[in-house]
């Protein structure tokens, strides 16, 4: 029943990565449902209070839990918390810590220091969720690379999705928003992904799965890149058949 909870939590809050986990083999599901359960509710904890003392509370409770599960402790009653232990492994609870504690900026109305800190929290909120599932399933830590290529470029393909959102409430999510910058991030996250593609023989089969909540990541930065005024319009989504036909393609092949 725990399961089936973080799979109607994804469902409802992360309709996309849902849809993704469905393309899965099944045995899959029940390490990424509780993965992606986790992430979003780590994601709506800067969110739901006003107050940054209780943002930093709600967020410090989901790194408690990553604690517990690297000392191997019993899980807190939560319907999140008991399948995400049984999904992952103690040794690597430390990712999930780190997740958590890179969406402390999420809570502040402070822009990104420079691009190294923006890079960083990609790095640690996108692929920190894709590495710690990929190991889950088997992959090497030669393939690291790849998997964090990959979900660096995919996390800027979120990240530019959610900007007309993030202006709303108050953010500076972009360090430079003028159209050549916004240009220039896209270029440079839609060459990471390709990178990680091209390496992605280095990534087991049974991994790949890890990877596909960025079926959509390569059309959308190429729309970026095409015409970077359609970030602020929120307009980088594509159709839904195109959407969907990628889906089928990625779940039939493995690959993105």
């Amino acid at each position: 029943m725990s399961l089936q909870a973080c799979a109607a939590l994804v469902e409802r809050g992360d309709p996309d990565r849902f849809l993704a986990t469905m393309a899965a083999p099944p045995d899959a599901r029940s390490v990424l449902f509780p993965l992606y359960a986790f992430n979003l509710e780590v994601a709506r904890a800067p969110w739901v209070a006003s107050e940054p003392m209780i943002a930093e509370m709600r967020l410090q409770f989901w790194r408690d839990v990553a604690e517990e599960i690297g000392q191997g402790t019993p899980p807190r009653a939560h319907e999140v918390a008991e399948p995400l232990s049984q999904a992952i492994r103690a040794a690597d609870a430390e990712l999930l810590d780190t997740l958590v504690a890179a969406r402390r900026w999420d809570i502040y109305k402070d822009a990104f220091e420079d691009e190294a800190h923006f890079d960083d929290y990609i790095d640690a909120t996108s692929g920190n969720l894709a590495w710690l599932a990929a190991r889950v399933f088997g992959a090497p830590d030669s393939s690291e690379r790849a998997v964090r290529d990959i979900a660096w470029g995919g996390g800027v393909a979120g990240f530019l999705r959610a900007v007309p959102e993030l202006e709303a409430r108050g953010r500076v999510p972009l360090l430079d928003g003028r159209p050549e910058g916004v240009k220039a991030l896209a270029d440079r996250a839609l060459t990471r992904f390709r990178q990680g593609k091209a390496a992605q023989s280095a990534i087991p089969a049974a991994a790949r799965p890890a990877l596909y909540a960025f079926w959509q990541a390569e059309p959308i930065l190429k729309a970026a890149l095409a015409n970077p005024t359609r970030v602020a319009d929120g307009a980088l989504a594509g159709s839904e058949f195109a959407r969907r036909a990628r889906l089928l393609r990625v779940s039939l092949t493995g690959r993105l």
